[in-house]
């Protein structure tokens, strides 16, 4: 049934709703974030600047942000969705007319006051429009072939975008994030083994192709698979980051080697230490304890989003939190996998702990969805 059947006295208002906000899940990504404070301040040899004071203000700007948006009514939202995924597309365009490039890669726009990653804001905006067209469509048609094509096309639009900048890793991520909200919205599985028996067998022929006439890929891109199925193999060129990552993961054994006292890190032989591989920076220092926890306050937030998704009534908002979740999930599980060298590195963040600005508002802004399905739900 919709929120905008219920009467209004059924939903919380005023300043009554600021009672109705799940509090533990604002202490949950408070201590996520503190973990990244520490860390970076660890990083920076003890010191504020450059890293904690900035993402220190963006994470108190993403907060407000977050209670703003979970004031709002989430029928408000459902009815925003198609409006703020089409601007996150057009904002994914204009990286490609007047985005400032950096390492190699063209993804933000330069705000003046930030930098925005417009893919960041997409990777919600496209679940957000995932659970509204599943919300208008009449749960019977969810699984028919015409219903099945436009939400691919949906998702197909910005990752096409995202990978001309080029961003694998956020791309991987919209790709899971949107098939995932497909799966819980009902579509039948039998699509989703289809594409996995598609992909097996085009990565069959491609591995089949090598030193072929009709070879699928390029010399270099065999390199990068070699190097990530064997590191060791240029450990000084290709293999540099994550033989790095895994020597300082091997070394802070159970306990760590202490705050402020892992070698790979004050030695500087850690790569992207303040930004993808922040992980392996909390490995070194706190060991596999400290891994280990800051993984269990990952998955405490996932529970309280599913618990809040089946106590929600409404399928948009159900659909919304899952995909949300979702999304997290991939965001800290992709990071977690690269860093430990079980998956290519593709540059994904670890989210609210590693260094960087769109990344954190979005996401904050994302739970303050979460906490708008949670307050406006019919009590």
């Amino acid at each position: 049934m919709s929120y905008l059947e219920h009467s209004h006295k059924s939903v919380p208002t005023g300043v009554s709703k600021i009672l109705y906000v799940n509090w533990a899940l604002v202490v949950l990504l408070t201590a996520v974030a503190c973990v990244g404070f520490l860390m970076l301040y660890s990083i920076a040899g003890g010191s504020m600047t450059p890293w904690v004071e900035p993402q220190l203000k963006r994470f108190i700007l993403g907060v407000v942000l977050m209670f703003i948006v979970a004031m709002v009514p989430i029928w408000f939202w459902r009815n925003m969705a198609a409006l703020a995924f089409g601007i996150s597309v057009l904002l994914l365009v204009a990286v490609d007319f007047f985005g400032s490039v950096s390492m190699g890669a063209q993804r933000w726009i330069d705000l003046g006051f930030m930098r925005l990653q417009p893919s960041e804001l997409t990777k919600i905006t496209l679940v957000m429009i995932l659970a509204a067209y599943y919300d208008w469509l009449d749960i019977r048609k969810t699984s028919r072939p015409l219903w099945v094509l436009i939400p691919v096309i949906v998702i197909l639009i910005p990752v096409a975008l995202v990978l001309k900048q080029p961003d694998l890793g956020t791309a991987i991520l919209l790709l899971g994030g949107g098939g995932i909200t497909m799966f819980l919205a009902g579509v039948s599985w039998i699509y989703f083994a289809a594409v996995f028996a598609l992909g097996g067998g085009l990565i069959t022929a491609v591995f089949m192709s090598r030193g072929t006439p009709w070879q699928l890929i390029e010399n270099y891109q065999f390199r990068r698979i070699d190097t990530f199925l064997d590191p060791g193999s240029d450990p000084l060129g290709a293999g540099y980051n994550i033989t790095q990552a895994k020597i300082a993961l091997g070394s802070g054994g159970w306990n760590g080697r202490g705050f402020m006292q892992g070698t790979q890190t004050r030695l500087n032989f850690l790569p992207e230490k303040q930004t993808d591989f922040i992980f392996t920076t909390l490995a070194e220092e706190f060991g596999f304890i400290g891994a280990f926890s800051l993984l269990m306050l990952y998955g405490a937030i996932i529970v309280f989003c599913v618990s809040i998704a089946l106590k929600t009534k409404d399928r948009f908002a159900s659909l919304l939190i899952l995909g949300v979740a979702a999304t997290f999930f991939l965001y800290f599980s992709v990071n977690m996998l690269m860093v430990m060298g079980l998956a290519p590195v593709v540059g994904v963040p670890l989210p609210l702990v590693s260094y960087g600005g769109s990344a954190m508002l979005v996401l904050l802004v994302a739970f303050g969805l979460i906490q708008s399905a949670h307050i406006h739900r019919p009590r």
